[in-house]
């Protein structure tokens, strides 16, 4: 490791054991004190626990390399204003702004992204500084562009701020030019994702007054949202509606088809890729593979497999994607030979794996801990690079396989070598895994990580933290995580409000039982008094 980041992951680390507050609640604690630590995200490297010995080795990964000037400088701004957010939380609005127009910023489109992208999981700073953004721009001479506007959409959507969300939509109809095709794709991909179905048709269906055009592109996309969101039903019912209206695609087809299968419902795909088959839209390439991996996914590997043999005799060339899908369905089906033999044959047949390939047998292999033939599969990967190259899923299957941190260390490691980035999902499986070994170092220090890069803690993370706690009996912990959870707006899963519940009821029989303990000791103790004084 270059000597310059030892020294400050040395600088962090004893800076934290010297100054954390605890709660107080537990032996062994995760500190919730503010470290204000300046590191751009391009340059962060992300510390793991070190041991305090003569010898000091401190593991890091994920490094970009030859950051540019101005990212390093819109960083260091951006992580400024995060951390005076974060500080200022808990006072009045104003005060924030105040503090916000004490800084003399010099606002750039980067910068504002920057900030809102570091709280995509924590609504409240995002709207105060983006409305603390709008209200200053006369002064500061800079227009907000629709790509803010977007960006603190999405971050409403995402935590379903729906009266903060439509007042940012009005916001940018009563801009002239401010609403382009992103804009509407995120509203109807968070109407979907809210379950509200109504209002994101109603968006397709006013979308001329907004400035964009009502076509074919833009009905696609509203059913590509529904169906991610397992509204195929309303979606289907909407495309036979509206059939006379836009020209037969494939491609419309696909969407539905492929929304049946997400949702696993086998007889639903089958009947509607009977209707494909005798409409005047032909199955393509994407058809083929969407039905196989249905097919595939439900266990009806035979089916698949023939069905494959009926795209050879009618000329189309299967691409990878579908041969990855059999792949993955043998291997499910324990069939892991077959799964290679396929594998084997793809290069015969000048279709080529790519990491999807790769990804579906090590996740299976990993499975069955059969690391010897993982590790041979990851160094085929990395010499052949490219569309080949090990990705954060290949890397998150891995982590998923560790059996303790020093591995997790090896693979984070090989992870910084391929200069593959961490992603949220990959953070919270890092921090699942600390907590289930009692790393409770590691797990501030990923914990901290992630609020620095802006990639998190979400609600998955708080579930984490919350449920692991309670596990180690450090209930006192996990509710104070719970309650920042509960003000940054998340909504918790049903399990985990059963689990508060739980806690606090225990918490109160222990404050009662504690209380009765000193009723009872102060009585012994009046006693003990009351016979000196006889005596």
């Amino acid at each position: 490791m270059h000597p310059r980041f030892r020294q400050f992951s040395l600088q962090i680390h004893t800076s934290l054991r010297s100054r954390s507050s605890f709660h107080a609640t537990s032996d062994q604690f995760i500190p919730r004190k503010i470290h204000v630590v300046v590191v751009p995200i391009q340059r962060y490297r992300h510390f793991r626990s070190i041991t305090f010995t003569n010898n000091i080795h401190i593991p890091t990964h994920q490094l970009l390399q030859n950051p540019t000037p101005n990212s390093i400088t819109t960083d260091h701004e951006a992580l400024k204003i995060q951390t005076l957010l974060k500080t200022h939380s808990h006072k009045h609005i104003q005060q924030i702004e105040q503090r916000l127009d004490e800084c003399n910023l010099s606002l750039s489109e980067d910068l504002i992204l920057n900030v809102l992208k570091r709280h995509r999981s924590d609504w409240k700073p995002a709207y105060a500084f983006f409305n603390w953004v709008i209200q200053t721009r006369n002064s500061t001479g800079f227009p907000p562009m629709t790509s803010i506007y977007n960006e603190m959409l999405d971050v409403l959507g995402r935590m379903k701020r729906f009266d903060e969300f439509l007042q940012v939509f009005d916001e940018m109809s009563s801009r002239k030019d401010s609403i382009n095709a992103a804009t509407y794709g995120i509203v109807v991909n968070r109407f979907s994702a809210a379950h509200k179905v109504e209002e994101a048709i109603e968006i397709f269906n006013k979308v001329e007054d907004f400035g964009l055009e009502r076509d074919l592109v833009a009905f696609q996309t509203l059913l590509l949202s529904l169906c991610r969101y397992k509204h195929v039903e309303a979606a289907e019912l909407l495309f036979r509606n509206k059939k006379s209206e836009f020209r037969d695609d494939i491609k419309t087809w696909n969407i539905i088809l492929n929304g049946w299968c997400v949702l696993r419902s086998l007889p639903d795909a089958k009947r509607f890729w009977k209707d494909i088959v005798t409409s005047d839209c032909k199955p393509d390439k994407y058809t083929y593979g969407i039905f196989i991996n249905s097919l595939s996914k439900s266990g009806k590997i035979s089916t698949a497999m023939k069905l494959l043999k009926t795209m050879w005799e009618k000329g189309c060339e299967p691409d990878a994607t579908i041969c990855n899908n059999l792949i993955d369905g043998l291997c499910f089906k324990k069939r892991i030979p077959e799964a290679l033999q396929i594998f084997h044959e793809m290069n015969e047949r000048d279709c080529r794996p790519n990491v999807a390939t790769y990804n579906s047998l090590i996740k299976h292999l990993c499975k069955i801990q059969r690391m010897g033939k993982v590790n041979e599969l990851l160094n085929e990967m990395e010499e052949k690079g490219e569309s080949c190259s090990p990705n954060a899923l290949t890397y998150g299957y891995l982590l998923n396989s560790a059996k303790k941190p020093e591995e997790v260390d090896k693979i984070l490691e090989r992870m910084e070598r391929s200069g593959c980035k961490m992603e949220g999902d990959r953070y919270n499986l890092v921090l699942r895994l600390f907590m289930e070994w009692g790393d409770l170092e590691r797990v501030k220090y990923t914990w901290d990580e992630m609020e620095r890069s802006g990639m998190g803690p979400d609600r998955r993370s708080y579930t984490i933290i919350i449920h692991g706690l309670y596990d180690k009996g450090m209930m006192g912990d996990a509710l104070e995580y719970y309650g920042e959870m509960i003000s940054k707006g998340m909504v918790t899963e049903p399990r985990t409000k059963l689990l508060v519940d739980d806690m606090k009821l225990k918490l109160n029989e222990i404050e009662v039982v504690r209380e009765t303990g000193l009723r009872k000791c102060n009585v012994l103790l009046d006693l003990s008094r009351k016979q000196g004084k006889k005596r």
